[in-house]
This record gives structure tokens, C-alpha cells and sequence, in this order.
């Protein structure tokens, strides 16, 4: 694709700035626009009762006909976790290597759209046309197999998306990152980098997968004598695959369990990406056939989650699995920020059970560390920088890297999702705005639950609940039946009858109050009633419960 004259691209993060999760970008040239990865976050703890945090596509359902298609760079879950959603508002045509197919392929069957959505898998080195865009897969490691960096054509230059990845070596399966690929890239002309940013505060190196593989070997030669159980990611293949060999090579039985794990286990050994060696996996009904020590169980739950299979073993609330004294329990993953408290937990009830707890050593990040990143940079020797896939603080301290490297501080471009940045060989600036709030999922309702509903579930989760109910006549605002008074959340009604009380009667008083003057409006009696109440509440107690006066008329 010739680059001629000062030809200026668009590209537009939708998500995945500012945040860990959520990745998506859109990328727009004339009628073409091409979207990179669909990605969910969770929720934080102030979003009480979401489930999930998918993007905004409002800006690509208005665009809908230039959408030529969604190229996805790998697996995990904040970067294909919203597709089926952004497909039910918009159908585009899905593009992603084998195993990362594989994966979408499960949700699309769990949401009905397997038949309805097209897809293309793509080999690494390959392109594909999509517009007036194409878009190259070049090989790179992650802590799941098959990750892509894409090189995209563009008429203003060539844009690098790293997604997300590491520099391994010695990869526990396929082969190490193609670094060449980069280099050719950098002497064609980079016009900018997109780079990940998750570990730019990291000095060095990220270990190999394999050095994680030496660690367990060595547990499992020391523990040849009690159960193991090992909690990962489900997504994280090669390191199931390591578990399964130090397994297979102590003569152990393997069960997994999990929902997410057995799904992904067994579509990565469907197409080839984990070998199992004959007689090693069992279902988790043919346990009671074993003694202990002939046990492994790989599972989920390394994060602490509630409903995932190692904490409801901590709990004891796993149907099939105890945990009892002796058990060895290795943590092969760290907390993500924000779980520490939930990992930490489970530990704790895990060891009161008599379980061995091991987390150290025991698992090594996917992700790049800052020298790798250097090597990137080096290789493409990019006009811009674009940090990607990070907190603020990350994409800071990506911007000091690259300036490090003799990216131009003018060259760096920290953006904010939603922002529209405007690129060509001349410059590059933010141009416009366009939503990427991020929409909230509850239960089967998509984008329902606004900040006004979670406002009120804070509010009653800190101050609880006051409802009011009184009657009044329909002609002349009489009281006519009670106040009532019903509290939830707030004090326990039995041993307040005194403050139920006294608060009756400040109810009483300003629908008389009210009645003398004559105000007949609903708005204005509720209003009167939430506010005295609320103010004899406050000088009670201290406290500001929700008040929801309800009046009847007879």
C-alpha cells in the first residue's frame, strides 16, 4: 500500500486506556474502519452487583458501513470477552489465529451466533485486505498460545500493534516471537508503535514459561506423596501443559476442573495445542477409584473469585472435592491488582483446613518487561509512540521509556479512551471525542444499570433503607391509616421502638403541617417528609438512610 502525500489515518480506543480490561480500538481511513480486539473488564468495588464492563460502540454502529471487519490479537478475556455482545448490535466478520478462533467459537455457541457471524482463521505471516486497510499477523509469545502483534498498512504509514506479549525463547509450545518480522518492518518505516504497557515499571526481563516448569518439577518430586492441587488461568495452555507432564512424569492422575478450565482444555487439545499424554486425565467422578497421593487436580480460582472450584473447596461447598490435611496447594498465578484480599482469603481457610499453601516461584507474567519493550522499540524505530493496554501511571511511564529510546517528547502520544487521534507522516493530535464510557451488565440487562442506579445500591449498601407509608383522604389530605414505617439495612426495628416511634410522630407533624397550608402536590409532601425525616435521622443518630415516603389516597 503506497503512501502518498500527507494521507492522515484516524485511531480510536474505545476501551483498554486508563484501565486494565477492555481493550478495543478502532482504526479509520475514509470509508474503511477495522476494529482491533473486543475485550470486557470486571467491575470494580463500587459497581455493586455488575457482573461485567463491556465498550461503548456507539461510534461503530453509527459508522456501520464502513466496519470491514474485527481483528482479534489473542484469547483472553479483555480482548474477545465482549464480542458476542458487539455482535448482536453489529455483525462484522471475525479474524484471529487457530487457537484464539477456538475460544471466540465457545462463546459465540454459548449466545446462539455461531451461524450467524462469519470468521477466518489466519496463520502467522499471513495478511488479509479489509478496506483500504491490510493487516498483517506476526508471531509473538503471551501467557496463552498463538498471540499475534499485527503490522497495519495504512495509506498514512504502517501502524505496530504489539498486543499483548513477552520475548520467550524457549516457548513451551510453537515457536519464539518473531523478531525479524519487526525488524523489517523498522526498515521499511514505522509511522507508529502501539506497545502494551501492563509491566513498563518492571526492570529486565520477563523468565521464560519454562522456568516456571523447573519450579513445579521440583514440588511435584517432593510431594510425590500427598494430592496436589494446582489453581491457574484457565487461558494459560502451556502452563497446563507443564502441570500435566510433571503429572504424568510422578506416574499421578490428572483431573480438571472448573467450568472455563475443562472448556478451554479441551478446545486447546481438540486443536492440537496441549498433548495429554494416554491414561492421564480422568473425570473428577473416578477420583474415589485413586488413593491421594496418585491425584492432581488443576483448577480455577487463583484469583480467589467466589464461585470459582478452589474457593468453593476452601469453603466447603464443592460437591465433589474436600480438602483435608496433607493436601499440597500451589498458587500458579499472582493476584491480579485489586484480588489481593480475596486470594489472601482463601489461603488462609486452606491452610485452617491443614492444606499446604505454595505461591512463590510458582508462576512468571506474560507480559513485557521494560527491557523487552527497549528491544521492541529498537527493532521498529517508530515516528510515534502510542502506550496501550495500561493504568495512567503504566502509560507514563511508557511515555518516559520511549523518550528514553529518542522518540521526540511531541511524538508520544498518551491518549484517554474515546479520544480520536489524527495521524500522518506531519503530525499526529487529538481531534475530537467520541462515548467509550464503558456499558455495565447485570444479569441478563446490557447498559440498564446507569451511575444513577449504582448511586442509590451505594448508598443503600452504606446507610440502608427508610420507607414511609401513610393514607390520606382524597378530598381534604386528612391522615387517615399511619404512618408506617418499614426499615431495612438501618437498625433492627425490635430494639429502636423508641426512635420508630418518634419518628412516626415527625411524620405526623409535617402532613399536618402540610395540610394547614394547604399543599395538596404529592412531589411536594414527599419532598417535606424525606427532608424532616431525614433531618431528625441525622440529629438522632448520625446517620442518612434512603427515605421513600409512599402516599395512598382513599
Amino acid at each position: 500500500m503506497k503512501v502518498t502525500g500527507n494521507q492522515s489515518v484516524k485511531i480510536i480506543p474505545l476501551g483498554g486506556l486508563e484501565q486494565i480490561g477492555m481493550n478495543i480500538t478502532a482504526f479509520e481511513y475514509e470509508d474503511s474502519i477495522i476494529v482491533v480486539d473486543c475485550g470486557l473488564a470486571f467491575p470494580d468495588d463500587e459497581m455493586l452487583g455488575i457482573d461485567l464492563v463491556i465498550p461503548d460502540i456507539t461510534y461503530l454502529k453509527e459508522n456501520a458501513s464502513k466496519v470491514k471487519g474485527l481483528v482479534i490479537t489473542h484469547g483472553h478475556e479483555d480482548h474477545i470477552g465482549a464480542i458476542p455482545y458487539a455482535l448482536k448490535e453489529l455483525n462484522m466478520p471475525i479474524y484471529a489465529t487457530k487457537l484464539t478462533m477456538g475460544l471466540i467459537e465457545n462463546k459465540l455457541k454459548e449466545h446462539n451466533l455461531l451461524r450467524t457471524t462469519r470468521r477466518k482463521v489466519i496463520k502467522h505471516g499471513q495478511s488479509i485486505n479489509l478496506g483500504r486497510f491490510r493487516i498483517e499477523f506476526i508471531k509473538t509469545n503471551h501467557s496463552i498460545s498463538d498471540a499475534a502483534a499485527l503490522a497495519i498498512y495504512t495509506p498514512a504509514g504502517i501502524i505496530v500493534h504489539t498486543g499483548d506479549f513477552k520475548i520467550d525463547y524457549t516457548p513451551v509450545f510453537g515457536d519464539a516471537i518473531d523478531l525479524g518480522r519487526f525488524a523489517e518492518l523498522g526498515k521499511k518505516g514505522v509511522l507508529a508503535l502501539m506497545c502494551e504497557s501492563t509491566n513498563v515499571e518492571r526492570e529486565g526481563y520477563t523468565p521464560s514459561e519454562r522456568t516456571v516448569g523447573r519450579t513445579l518439577r521440583h514440588l511435584f518430586d517432593e510431594n510425590k506423596d500427598h494430592r496436589i492441587i494446582v489453581a491457574t488461568f484457565a487461558s494459560n495452555v502451556d502452563r497446563v501443559q507443564q502441570i500435566i507432564d510433571c503429572a504424568y512424569s510422578c506416574g499421578k492422575k490428572v483431573v480438571i476442573e472448573g467450568r472455563s478450565m475443562v472448556s478451554t482444555i479441551s478446545t486447546a487439545a481438540e486443536l492440537g495445542y496441549i498433548k495429554i499424554p494416554d491414561n492421564t486425565l480422568i473425570d473428577i467422578e473416578q477420583m474415589k477409584n485413586y488413593v491421594d497421593e496418585q491425584l492432581v487436580l488443576i483448577t480455577t480460582g487463583s484469583q480467589g473469585e467466589t464461585m470459582a472450584a478452589l474457593s468453593r473447596m476452601a469453603a466447603s461447598t464443592h460437591r465433589k472435592v474436600s480438602i483435608k490435611p496433607g493436601d499440597v496447594i500451589i498458587f500458579s498465578s499472582h493476584p491480579i491488582p485489586g484480588n489481593e484480599k480475596a486470594v489472601s482469603k482463601v489461603m488462609n481457610e486452606l491452610a485452617k483446613k491443614g492444606a499446604s499453601v505454595i505461591f512463590q516461584d510458582t508462576h512468571v507474567s506474560g507480559h513485557a518487561c521494560q527491557e523487552e519493550i527497549k528491544l521492541i522499540y529498537t527493532l521498529t524505530k517508530p515516528q510515534y509512540a502510542i502506550p496501550v493496554h495500561g493504568e495512567y501511571r503504566h502509560l507514563k511511564r511508557h511515555k518516559d521509556l520511549a523518550i528514553e529510546m529518542g522518540i521526540p517528547k511531541e511524538n508520544v502520544m498518551i491518549l484517554q479512551s474515546g479520544d480520536v487521534l489524527t495521524i500522518s507522516k506531519e503530525q499526529a493530535k487529538v481531534t475530537g471525542h467520541v462515548p467509550a464510557q464503558g456499558i455495565l451488565v447485570d444479569g441478563l440487562g446490557v447498559g440498564d444499570v446507569g451511575n444513577i442506579v449504582l448511586r442509590d445500591r451505594q448508598h443503600l449498601s452504606q446507610n440502608g433503607l427508610f420507607i414511609v407509608v401513610v393514607t390520606l383522604d382524597r378530598y381534604n389530605g386528612v391522615l387517615l391509616a399511619g404512618p408506617d414505617i418499614v426499615s431495612r439495612g438501618f437498625v433492627y426495628v425490635r430494639e429502636s421502638e423508641k426512635l420508630m416511634e418518634e419518628a412516626k410522630s415527625v411524620v405526623t407533624n409535617t402532613l399536618e403541617h402540610c395540610n394547614s397550608k394547604k399543599i395538596t402536590d404529592w412531589g411536594r409532601i414527599k419532598g417535606a417528609i424525606r427532608d424532616d425525616l431525614g433531618d431528625y435521622i441525622w440529629k438522632k443518630m448520625k446517620r442518612s438512610p434512603m427515605i421513600l415516603p409512599i402516599i395512598m389516597e382513599v
